[in-house]
């Protein structure tokens, strides 16, 4: 008895720990439902435009879930329910454009129907983000940092070849509505194209077909 008692023993401890450990990832949401999106705000287009610059300095304080989302909806947002159009323009709407999130409590990935997010890890990837970004120091302060990343594929397989210059084109216009919108909702932005793409997508595990275009840190201008 003595002999089996240490085998039954550890596989006790690790049952348990398996138990733990499923119990902990079933405790995580698998999807947020984002509060709905704003489609008037208290800062016209001309202003936001005045106003926007690169912010490369960030206080920590966290977004909260209403603009983490309103910035989504600028992003990708569905503003046409009917024809399922979107709030950046794309070429045959075919929208290759996919956005990810950054926050200090894991990584999501917008799903434009329903305006909801996708819980893919409960780990904060911000500061292996800005060693994969050049070490780009507002990259790991900013409390969000958005990450988009296109598909080719999906433009290609209508328009062939210009499909890249299609696809580069919209991940600007999605851009730069984060960028306004930040303005909109009293927050800074900066748009970081420098970075080995390799590094971005094993970072964030992105599928095969997804190529990160544009690092964009968010959050609230440090004072001073």
């Amino acid at each position: 008895m003595a002999r089996i008692a240490g085998p039954l023993l550890l596989v006790a401890i690790l049952a348990g720990l398996a138990c733990r450990q499923t119990a902990t990832q079933r405790a995580l949401p698998e999807e947020v439902a984002l509060p709905a999106p704003k489609a008037k705000g208290n800062v016209s287009v001309e202003e936001a435009i005045a106003r926007r610059r690169s912010v490369r300095e960030f206080a920590p304080t966290p977004l909260t879930w209403a603009e983490i989302g309103q910035l989504a909806w600028a992003a990708q947002g569905i503003t046409e329910p009917a024809r399922k159009l979107r709030a950046a323009p794309s070429a045959g709407a075919l929208y290759p454009i996919e956005a990810y999130f950054a926050t200090p409590e894991g990584l999501y990935h917008y799903l434009p129907d329903g305006h909801r997010m996708e819980r893919l890890s409960d780990r904060d990837l911000r500061q292996n983000l800005q060693a994969a970004a050049l070490n780009q120091v507002a990259v790991g302060q900013a409390p969000l940092v958005v990450v988009l990343a296109g598909v080719y594929e999906r433009t290609t397989r209508k328009y062939g070849q210009r499909a890249e210059r299609y696809v580069h084109m919209e991940v600007g216009h999605v851009g730069q509505n984060i960028q306004l919108e930040a303005v909109a909702l009293r927050l800074g932005s900066v748009t970081i194209g420098g970075f080995p793409d390799d590094q971005v997508a094993q970072v964030l595990g992105l599928p095969k077909d997804q190529t990160p275009l544009y690092v964009i840190p968010v959050g609230h201008p440090r004072a001073g």
